[in-house]
């Protein structure tokens, strides 16, 4: 028995933007396009008709953007994909909460793949992810302290502060805490080091991305290896030995 086709709405002020989705959705089968919105009102008025089971979320629009937009819902029973062009600190508080978003202009294999991973999961979660969004868009960055991490299970919310290290694992990473658990994470190492580039983290190989606070010695070599709080050994690769050096140097003095 074929399964119902996912009802779907977009939210967007620019037209040529909504069009763009609106164009690549009528290309799959089972994507029904309920309604083309053009401010939160509208998206507000159409959500509460219409029921939708996604929605393409513009951030920035005039008057009330996305975020404040989801605010005024009673409650959100839909999977959100939001679309963003330039709001750094908006982009960084979604990728931290593990939201899924497009980049402006919106590419089709990058929709398409954002749409599968709708398919793949129940929005059980969303709510907690919002939680986290919310809160991270109202503090300063320096307040920032939570990260929201997709694991097999579903979402882990973990301290910043409790990460020692994180290591590759193919498409997966294995990130270690201070309490000796461990998890396993549905993102590559790649995907990690762009989430953590604003905090204390430092690439030092290509299977290790290390917690700075947590470095107890550097052993020389020809990248040499790092002994870390939980006493395990990380080597350092050649390539990025000086680069580590230089995060480590403000530390000594």
């Amino acid at each position: 028995m074929d399964k119902a086709p996912i009802k779907a709405i977009i939210i967007d002020d620019e037209l040529y933007c909504c069009e763009t989705i609106a164009t690549f959705l009528e290309r799959i089968a089972d994507i029904e396009i309920l309604a083309q919105c053009s401010n939160g009102i509208e998206g507000i008025e159409a959500i509460q008709k219409h029921k939708p089971d996604l929605v393409f979320l513009d951030v920035e629009m005039p008057k009330m953007n996305g975020f404040e937009m989801l605010q005024k819902l009673p409650s959100i029973q839909f999977e959100i994909i939001f679309t963003t062009s330039y709001d750094q600190y908006a982009l960084k508080a979604i990728q931290l909460s593990a939201i899924d978003y497009l980049l402006k202009p919106i590419d089709e294999d990058e929709l398409l793949y954002a749409i599968e991973k709708v398919r793949q999961r129940s929005n059980k979660h969303l709510s907690q992810q919002l939680e986290i969004l919310m809160k991270k868009l109202s503090e300063p960055k320096s307040k920032i302290s939570k990260i929201a991490l997709p694991t097999m299970d579903g979402l882990e919310m973990v301290s910043i502060d409790s990460i020692i290290y994180c290591e590759s694992d193919s498409n997966y990473t294995i990130v270690h805490f201070k309490d000796a658990a461990k998890i396993v994470v549905s993102k590559t190492l790649k995907e990690i080091e762009e989430l953590l580039q604003d905090f204390s983290f430092v690439r030092v190989h290509r299977c290790y991305l290390v917690n700075i606070n947590e470095i107890e010695k550097y052993k020389k070599g020809e990248g040499g290896y790092l002994i870390l709080s939980n006493g395990a050994c990380v080597d350092v690769s050649k390539n990025r030995k000086e680069l580590l050096l230089s995060k480590l140097q403000p530390l000594r003095r």
